[in-house]
Order: structure tokens, then C-alpha cells, then sequence
């Protein structure tokens, strides 16, 4: 037994999309590098000269890179330097996340499947050198459900621990009945669903296009935390498990009020152990005020990441170890969100 950092990222590079099929090589997003030296500011304050060209989009290659990483441990070129600088971290697995994905990229049904593809193939290149270590979530192909089941059969077949979502998806919220049959799918092959935040929605890309994050990337999964509950959508799949990743945990008293004031006007109560209840996990940070937190979550249902490879808000390379070590929250429930409420989570 040992830490479990629920949130890490691999940082995509040239050898992500390498696994294209033939077919869909036409596809492959190309390196585009600004000739004159100009650069544009990243949402992080990084100047950035490199940027993905995909799809007739360009989106940042740099804009979120944590220095506190090797590049080739961010890239997952040089694995065993990843795994010693978890080592020296006290972590003990890693779950990853992608991070050029965490931003609207496609919304053409073959673009979306030939790089969700080549992805996913990537992913279990990477957790097969370390398969205890370097867990992943899988990218679901949400423009065609049955090629949607066949990524999830092939993730949970190679070391997937979950399925990788927005708090909205291609501008249709997550409550919506579309998503039903993938909810189904994740239940059956017991993968949580983790709601990262980011969003995959061109409308509000743009409508927030100044935003520092806040509005497009963190707000929507509140929202889709919300809803949820209110209308029930967990109780209709009671196997399936839920997270709520990068977003931290402050603002889960603000929701549950928010839920249990708008249910009683239904004539319902609201179970002190609402998430417990319906398989909701939420991953806190350490400037969360955890104690408060935990009267509302409940001292099962979070867990906590180091947002390992990036450089924004809820970046914090020595979360597990300050988690375990600085007294906020007492050692017996630092073990639960370190270790037993993340293996729950993941079915680690």
C-alpha cells in the first residue's frame, strides 16, 4: 500500500500520434513554431512559440508545463526518471490525465476517433513499462458510442482506470440523456467516470475567451456535480462511480446546500452522506480548508492529485507528502484520501 496521486498528467508530444492507423494519418496534428521570434501569453503567463495544428485549430503546446518537471518525464520518454521522481514524491501510483485534450479540439466524428485512438495506444505503451505505477484514463469516442465501447473494452483490457470527461461535452451538459448508454458502458466494465476540469465546448471557449479558467474549465464541474444529484442521474446507475478531478473540494459545502434547499422544495430530504451514497468522489487540495470540507464529503469520498507536469492553480508537486505531514487533517483520515478512498475510486 502506499500514496495514490489521483491527478497527473502526461504532456502529449510528436510520439502521441504515432499509433494512427494508416487511414487517419492525414490527421496527425503537426508542430507549428512562430518564425519571428513573437510570442503569445499562456493563460499561466508562460510565452509560448510552439502549438499543436490540429484539426484547422491551433491550441498551445507550451501554455501549462510545470518546471518543477523533466520534460522527458512530462513527454513519458524516460519512464524510470518519472518513477524515481515519484519516488522521491512518496507516490506510490500514478493515475494520468491528458493535457492538450483538456481544452475543445474537434468536433468531426473521424478527427475525434483517429487521435482519441492514438491516444489511448500511447497510454498503454506508457503503462505497460510500469503497470503497477501508471494507471490512466481512457479518452471515450463520444461521437459514436458503439466505436465508444470498443475504447473502453480496450482501455480496461490495458490498464485503464477510469473514463476521461469535461464538465461538458462537445456543448451538451452531462446530465443529458445522450450520454446514458456511455454511463451504462462504465458501469458495466466498472470505470468510474472522471470529470476533469476543462471543457469541451466551442461555445464557451469563446464566450470566456479572456477567462483565466475559472468560468470555462473549474465552473462547469460544480455544475454538472450539481445537477446530477438534483436530477438523480447516479441513482440510475448505482455501480457506477464518480469523480470530480482539479477543481479542489472548497466549494462542495457551497453545492450540497445549494442541493439540499432545492430538494426540499420537491418535499425531499437530503442524505447526510449524499456522495457517499451515490459513489461521488471529489479531489481536494491542500489550500482547501479540509476539515470543513470533510463535514459536508464525509471522510471516504476524497482524494487528492499533485496535478503532476502542469503549472496552474491546482499545481502542488508535494501535495501527498504536505497532505501527510502538516497536521490539517489527522494521519488515520490522511491515509484514506491518500491511499483507501483513491483505490476505491480507481478499483485500484
Amino acid at each position: 500500500m502506499g500514496s495514490i496521486d489521483s491527478d497527473a498528467h502526461v504532456v502529449e508530444c510528436e510520439a502521441t500520434f504515432d499509433f494512427l492507423d494508416p487511414e487517419f494519418e492525414k490527421y496527425r496534428p503537426l508542430v507549428v513554431q512562430s518564425k519571428d521570434n513573437r510570442a503569445v501569453s499562456s493563460q499561466v503567463g508562460v510565452l509560448q512559440r510552439e502549438f499543436w495544428f490540429l484539426d484547422n485549430r491551433m491550441l498551445p503546446k507550451e501554455g501549462n508545463v510545470g518546471a518543477d518537471t523533466a520534460k522527458e518525464s512530462r513527454e513519458m520518454e524516460d519512464i524510470s526518471g518519472r518513477l524515481k521522481h515519484m519516488d522521491e514524491l512518496g507516490i506510490d501510483v500514478q493515475v494520468l490525465y491528458p493535457t492538450v485534450f483538456l481544452r475543445p479540439w474537434t468536433q468531426t466524428p473521424q478527427v475525434e476517433y483517429a487521435l482519441i485512438r492514438s491516444y489511448n495506444r500511447w497510454l498503454v505503451s506508457i503503462w505497460k513499462q510500469a503497470p503497477d505505477r501508471l494507471r490512466w484514463v481512457v479518452m471515450p469516442h463520444l461521437l459514436n458510442m458503439d466505436k465508444c465501447r470498443e475504447e473502453l473494452e480496450f482501455g480496461k483490457a490495458n490498464g485503464a482506470c477510469g473514463v476521461y470527461m469535461h464538465g461538458i461535452e462537445h456543448d451538451t451538459p452531462l446530465f443529458s440523456e445522450k450520454f446514458f448508454k456511455l454511463y451504462e458502458m462504465a458501469e458495466e466494465l466498472d470505470l468510474p467516470i472522471c470529470f476533469h476540469a476543462g471543457n469541451n465546448s466551442f461555445l464557451l471557449e469563446g464566450m470566456y475567451r479572456e477567462d483565466s479558467g475559472f468560468a470555462k474549465a473549474k465552473l462547469p464541474l460544480v455544475a454538472t456535480f450539481h445537477q446530477l444529484l438534483f436530477k438523480g442521474i447516479p441513482a440510475m446507475f448505482p455501480k457506477l462511480r464518480w469523480a470530480f478531478v482539479e477543481v479542489s473540494a472548497q466549494w462542495i459545502p457551497y453545492a450540497l446546500n445549494d442541493l439540499g434547499l432545492r430538494l426540499a422544495r420537491r418535499g425531499e430530504d437530503m442524505s447526510k452522506s449524499i456522495m457517499a451514497d451515490n459513489n461521488i468522489w471529489v479531489a481536494c487540495q491542500v489550500t482547501d480548508d479540509i476539515d470543513y470540507v470533510l463535514k459536508y464529503s464525509g471522510e471516504t469520498q476524497l482524494v487528492v492529485g499533485t496535478d503532476y507536469g502542469h503549472a496552474d492553480t491546482s499545481t502542488e508537486i508535494e501535495a501527498l507528502r504536505k497532505l501527510s505531514s502538516d497536521g490539517k487533517v489527522s494521519p488515520e483520515v490522511a491515509t484514506k484520501i491518500l491511499e483507501d478512498n483513491a483505490r476505491a475510486l480507481y478499483g485500484l
